[in-house]
């Protein structure tokens, strides 16, 4: 596997590429508000779609200087924008652009992938939202046509219920999947373990899909 560190155009946003051999598809991930490429969880998370042959890219949404505005990691539409931006270098940067791409979005992040995939809907085979708030997408719920599983901890509080209404506006292949007795973080033991296998079947089964399969 190749792992290399990188700045992504036009604003160098700093990023950690990831891609293993024979790699079946590349996941971006976007974290919630206040975490960043370095994000415990997200880390974790893309070392075991690594060892499965899924390629990563863990990248910073905000510049340090827009970081210091906590205004900014709430803001969905500027959050999507720099995503697109980080979809579009990936489709010309030589070890990433012959790969089916997926999201994985975090919190606020799940919504910026939500919003982004309304945006690009042929591009990105497939997301996945962790303790996502799908809800703040908006009016782009009802565009994103991207297969979309919605994973959330049983014990998160009102955020089931805000994943459940957010579900019945997505027109696309969709799936809710419910954690027993995790919360928004998913420390429990084996919670996050739980989120990896259902995200990485998520991510095989759309990044292996043909086209006209996924047109059904």
């Amino acid at each position: 596997m190749t792992a290399r560190d990188i700045e992504i155009p036009p604003l160098g946003l700093a990023g950690t590429l990831s891609v293993p051999r024979d790699a079946c598809g590349l996941v971006v991930f976007v974290h919630g508000s206040g975490s960043s490429r370095f994000s415990p969880r997200n880390t974790h998370v893309a070392k075991a779609l690594n060892a499965r042959g899924i390629a990563t890219l863990l990248f910073d949404l905000l510049t340090p200087a827009e970081e210091a505005d906590r205004a900014n990691v709430f803001d969905i539409p500027l959050l999507a924008g720099r995503l697109l931006d980080v979809i579009q270098w990936l489709s010309t940067e030589p070890s990433t652009k012959a790969l089916p791409l997926g999201l994985f979005g975090a919190s606020t992040g799940a919504a910026a992938a939500l919003v982004a995939a309304a945006e690009q809907p042929d591009q990105i085979r497939a997301i996945v939202s962790r303790g996502g708030r799908p809800d703040l997408a908006g009016l782009a719920l009802n565009r994103v046509r991207s297969p979309t599983i919605l994973i959330v901890g049983g014990a998160d509080d009102g955020v089931i219920d805000l994943n459940q209404a957010a579900l019945s506006r997505l027109p696309a292949p969709k799936a809710l999947e419910i954690v027993p007795r995790a919360t928004h973080l998913f420390p429990e033991p084996g919670a996050l373990e739980a989120v990896i296998e259902l995200a990485a079947a998520w991510f095989e089964r759309y990044f292996r899909m043909r086209d006209d399969q996924r047109a059904r």
